[in-house]
């Protein structure tokens, strides 16, 4: 067993009472302030708070999850025609209130999910998506205009019965939505979950090859903010008794982009305050100064932009920082604490590895063209339970293409890739992840802004799940992560962004996270690059065990042939996108052949 160090947990006032008592006094502002406002500034504030609402949906999709979308106004929209419609056409009563919002939130979620569905796919661009988003609020326009009489057409619905409270009593019920959307926003981005969408917008694929579930979770917040959005439209036109086209419109979704990026991108509460100031503004701003109005917030976009990218916002972030490292010792011992203490876990994958008698990995006449291109043609290879299988050949042989039509389905061009018994036909890596396969990259992939932690809770979210509203303090690895963790000082460094960490510690980390997923097939390429011969030691020693110990098989490449020489058993030569030699250690480095195509005096692969 493995030595453990666990740090100390910092102690700090729960992020419930935090998050409650920041709620309480949002609460008290909003039932005061009408005491305080005139009625045209009330009215216009009751208009923003909506709009706020639907802001920080943009927020959670845009800003944390890195998501361009420019149709939040069609959820937007479909609430408030929900609710001018049914009161329109239909009836009016409590009965017929809660029908029209929740026909509003079915039809906002169920057309989210069919746009996530097309938008969110595993390798679809980025582009792509912002595409469909911007689509879909010219559609749902559209549509409106050849409703007719049925829907107002251009002109809209008004007239139509509400609840005719006081003002003040509308003030109060716009209030309380948005402080409860932003409580309970707050309470999820701090989450564990809400790491996993900063991890997606920092490296979507990084996500993807630790099984995490990137097009699922994407299309699951899609249809929740979804959902709010539409809430939010609801209220919005209950309370003005209009609806018009607009407010489901491409250029309330840019407005609304347009209110995240002054405001700041992933903070909340500059979403919510962009909204609020530039609608208010608008408000008194655009009867006196129509053209030079929009003129002001354009300039006013491009400056902010340029001076601070990360929004207004930015500024009270940035000094709150400052602020509370004034009063902390900066150690580097303190600077690195963290909340997270490690666990072991009881591996079921390893124990399966020591029994089961199929092997790990069978890969039979797999080849890959990229056009007229053959990058593989033909390679026919075993992995075997404990073994380490080293794949070296020149540059350009196909060695990392190979690891690629391990760990997805959709990169070979024919041939069959079997995993413990099972083929992975044309699988997403996240799906081929769950059938026991752990890849690392040759260039190190890590999320820069998350800590050594987060990065190690990522790992455990198919196993462990996550949290939506917690961040739990103990993370349970298996034995060889913990190895890794303990032979690389990762195990100090828990609290430390990895954009900080030494390429070294980089390289551990990365290999502890593929660990953590419970591979019983480990693709490691080229894991020692750039190390020194210590940290080489290190690894080695542990790759040895993951072999000897826990049965795992690893295909490992590498171009330090001393390395490999070291602790392979089996060594694979490819050359020219076919195989040239598979055979012991000693039978490759004594093979004529593999040093005359490592001294380039052979061009041809022997048929």
């Amino acid at each position: 067993m493995a030595d453990i160090t666990s740090q100390t947990p910092q102690r700090s006032l729960s992020p419930y009472w935090t998050t409650a008592i920041a709620a309480a006094l949002a609460l008290a502002v909003v039932l005061t302030a009408p005491l305080y406002l005139d009625i045209y500034l009330t009215n216009v504030l009751i208009r923003a708070l909506f709009l706020g609402v639907l802001a920080l949906t943009v927020d959670l999709v845009w800003g944390y999850t890195g998501i361009l979308t420019f149709g939040q106004s069609a959820f937007f929209g479909i609430g408030a025609y929900a609710c001018a419609l049914v009161f329109t056409h239909w009836g009016f009563g409590p009965g017929w209130f809660v029908a029209a919002l929740v026909i509003g939130i079915l039809a906002a979620g169920l057309i989210a999910w069919l746009v996530g569905l097309l938008s969110f796919y595993h390798g679809a661009s980025p582009l792509y998506s912002s595409i469909m988003t911007l689509a879909l609020p010219i559609v749902l326009v559209q549509i409106i205009f050849s409703g007719g009489r049925f829907t107002g057409s251009s002109s809209g619905l008004s007239g139509f019965p509400t609840y005719y409270w006081s003002i003040n009593t509308w003030f109060i019920i716009a209030g309380v939505l948005l402080v409860t959307v932003a409580s309970l926003a707050w309470l999820f981005v701090r989450s564990d979950f809400g790491r996993i969408l900063i991890a997606i917008r920092e490296n979507e694929d990084r996500c993807a090859y630790l099984g995490i579930p990137v097009s699922a979770i994407k299309t699951g917040l899609f249809v929740v903010c979804g959902a709010i959005g539409s809430i939010a439209g609801f209220g919005y036109a209950a309370f003005t008794n209009v609806v018009a086209p607009e407010l489901a419109g491409f250029l309330l979704g840019t407005e609304s982009l347009v209110w995240v990026a002054l405001g700041g991108r992933a903070t909340l509460i500059g979403p919510i305050l962009g909204a609020i100031g530039i609608d208010v503004t608008s408000s008194y701003l655009s009867g006196s100064l129509p053209f030079l109005w929009k003129f002001i917030v354009g300039v006013a976009f491009v400056v902010v932009i340029i001076l601070l990218p990360n929004g207004i916002a930015s500024l009270v972030t940035g000094a709150w920082r400052r602020y509370k490292a004034r009063g902390k010792d900066e150690t580097a011992a303190h600077r690195h604490r963290s909340n997270v203490t490690l666990v072991p876990a009881k591996s079921r994958r390893l124990e399966e590895n020591l029994s089961d008698d199929k092997a790990p990995i069978l890969i039979e006449a797999l080849t890959c063209r990229y056009g007229s291109l053959t990058v593989l043609d033909g390679i026919e290879v075993v992995g075997r339970r404990g073994e380490l299988l080293s794949i070296v050949g020149p540059n350009g042989a196909g060695k990392t293409t190979l690891m690629r039509c391990i760990s997805n389905g959709g990169e070979r061009t024919s041939g069959e890739v079997v995993i413990a018994g099972e083929k992975i036909g044309r699988r997403s890596p996240q799906k081929i992840v769950e059938l026991g396969v752990g890849r690392s990259f040759q260039n190190t992939s890590l999320f820069d802004s998350l800590t050594v932690g987060d990065c190690l809770r990522l790992a455990r979210y198919r196993i462990d799940g996550a949290s939506y509203l917690e961040r739990t303090e103990r993370v349970a690895l298996p034995e060889p992560a913990l190895e890794i963790l303990k032979a690389t000082g990762l195990d100090r460094q828990l609290g430390l962004e990895t954009r900080y960490l030494s390429h070294g510690m980089k390289r551990g980390l990365e290999l502890a996270m593929v660990l953590a997923t419970e591979p019983r097939v480990l693709l490691l390429d080229e894991p020692t690059a750039g190390l020194t011969k210590p940290e080489r030691t290190a690894i080695g020693d542990v790759l040895t065990r993951l072999v000897e110990d826990y049965g795992l098989c690893v295909f490992l490449i590498e171009h330090d042939l001393d390395f490999v020489r070291e602790i392979s058993n089996r060594i694979v030569v490819l050359h020219q996108g076919k195989m040239l030699l598979d055979g012991s250690v000693e039978e490759v480095v004594s093979s004529d052949l593999v040093k005359a195509v490592y001294s380039g005096q052979e061009t041809e692969t022997p048929a």
